[in-house]
């Protein structure tokens, strides 16, 4: 996740404060002497996949899963918001957003009844680098349900009225986000992280919505809709054989743009990031606002990364999960914050470290010098065999209890074959976390977690940060609002 760099020449006072209120951080609660020891870390059991391609070339991961009679898809297909043209910001969200608004055959109130009727509706999300689309329907309805997204996926027509009601909803959207300073604090650490690559996308702007248009729409969807570029998942109770004929019988004929190279559609044709973020304060004036949010991070692991399990397992000490130092020293101990929290992210081309709180304008200064101590801490001292293990039930728990869903699972494969992983990656991951050590997690912290790393952005009043930070010496910039 994050890169943050320590403030070389915070004030003296503050330094001390820093590690006072580090030693505080440490002591951990006196729990009762008899409780019984932790038992072995329990055995998961991932799902197995049938992997396989249509001959048009679109990959099937099918997992039967008899019992609860349901049955999930997740549909992606690579090309994301990093692959929308740069005078067409956000193009994604408009395209996957109208992506089931009509077809030669049916009209949008059509495919919403076809949908219910079998016992589901649709999801959408244009994500960095795929636009995906899950549903989970009754498992006798499955049928009717692939006819409906057979027809989405190939013959969406973007009708005019649809399109224009989508655009007013999304300019809507849009102006709602821009009031959410979560939102303001995402949208311009991409920015200050990625530069000018793509990733640096993460919303449409209003001048890109009203330029987008349904003939737009059309050429896009041709373009980005083809089966050499996608990927089908389905989790349930269903007959492998009799699900794979279904599918082949609904897709088999589909047939991509021809003369284009199969990376056209997503980011894998640009250059990748410099992973060289900026150590700099990226400042999002608020004026009024009572609080700053904060959103600090860098460059870290992706998912398939030999040092990835070290480094969830780090993660998850430090900030992602309730039990974790950061939520300790700033919530629990110092009552800055709420919910601080910290996660990694995956992306084709690169990985991410991010940490991210709401504080009291008052703390801010405060705030910020916690983080860097805990960050640090990370980096240079090793952690506790009762931090490791706390870590690695906390991550094989929630991956357990995960698995138990079938939705949860096919979109956590449908992730997989977007990062270019194979489904058995779900395995080596649950297989690395049972056997990081307190060293693997050390030479994590010091690769990812160094605070020298970090580049912060800061959402609130500008006099509030500048006057707070400016202890730190640490160069603050106005953020940029996102365009590329």
């Amino acid at each position: 996740m994050s890169r943050v760099r320590w403030a070389v020449r915070f004030a003296a006072i503050a330094l001390c404060g820093a590690c006072c209120a580090g030693m505080a951080a440490e002591k951990e609660a006196a729990l009762p002497k008899d409780l019984p020891a932790y038992g072995p870390l329990p055995a998961i059991s991932t799902p197995v996949v049938n992997a396989g391609k249509l001959p048009n070339g679109m990959t099937l991961w099918l997992v039967p899963r008899p019992g609860f009679p349901k049955l999930a898809f997740a549909f992606a297909v690579r090309g994301g918001m990093a692959a929308d043209p740069k005078q067409r910001l956000g193009l994604s969200e408009l395209l996957v957003n109208t992506l089931h608004q009509g077809t030669a055959t049916r009209s949008a109130m059509q495919i919403v009844e076809a949908l219910q009727a079998a016992g589901g509706d649709l999801s959408r999300h244009a994500q960095e680098d795929a636009l995906v689309v899950t549903t989970e329907v009754l498992a006798a309805r499955s049928e009717a349900a692939l006819d409906v997204l057979a027809d989405i996926f190939q013959n969406a027509n973007f009708p005019d009225d649809e399109v224009d009601l989508a655009k007013r909803n999304a300019a809507d959207t849009l102006r709602a986000n821009e009031a959410d300073p979560s939102f303001l604090a995402q949208r311009a650490f991409a920015k200050a992280v990625f530069g000018d690559h793509p990733y640096s996308v993460v919303s449409p702007t209003q001048e890109s919505i009203v330029l987008t248009g349904s003939k737009e729409l059309r050429q896009e969807f041709r373009k980005r809709f083809r089966p050499d570029q996608a990927c089908l998942v389905a989790v349930g109770d269903f007959d492998f054989a009799t699900l794979k004929s279904n599918i082949a019988r609904r897709f088999g004929s589909w047939k991509g743009p021809q003369g284009r190279a199969p990376q056209d559609p997503g980011t894998d044709a640009a250059s990748a990031p410099s992973h060289h973020n900026p150590r700099a304060v990226f400042l999002v004036d608020r004026p009024g606002s009572v609080q700053t949010t904060f959103e600090l991070g860098g460059f870290g692991p992706s998912q398939g990364e030999s040092d990835f399990a070290a480094a969830e397992v780090a993660n998850a000490i430090y900030g992602g999960m309730f039990g974790s130092r950061l939520i300790k020293n700033i919530r629990e101990d110092k009552g800055y914050t709420y919910s601080p929290a910290a996660s990694l992210q995956s992306l084709r081309q690169a990985g991410l470290f991010r940490t991210r709180a709401d504080v009291r304008n008052e703390v801010t200064g405060a705030t910020l010098n916690e983080i860097d101590y805990e960050l640090n801490r990370m980096a240079t001292t090793s952690p506790r065999d009762d931090e490791i293990v706390h870590a690695q039930r906390y991550l094989l728990g929630i991956t357990a209890f995960t698995l138990q869903s079938d939705a949860s699972v096919a979109q956590r494969l449908a992730g997989l074959w977007v990062l270019g992983l194979p489904p058995d990656e779900m395995g080596r991951e649950i297989d690395g976390i049972r056997k990081v050590t307190s060293r693997d997690v050390a030479v994590a912290g010091g690769k990812y977690f160094a605070a020298a790393r970090q580049t912060i952005v800061t959402v609130g009043e500008d006099a509030v940060i500048r006057k707070q930070l400016g202890a730190f010496d640490i160069e603050v910039r106005k953020a940029s609002s996102g365009d590329r």
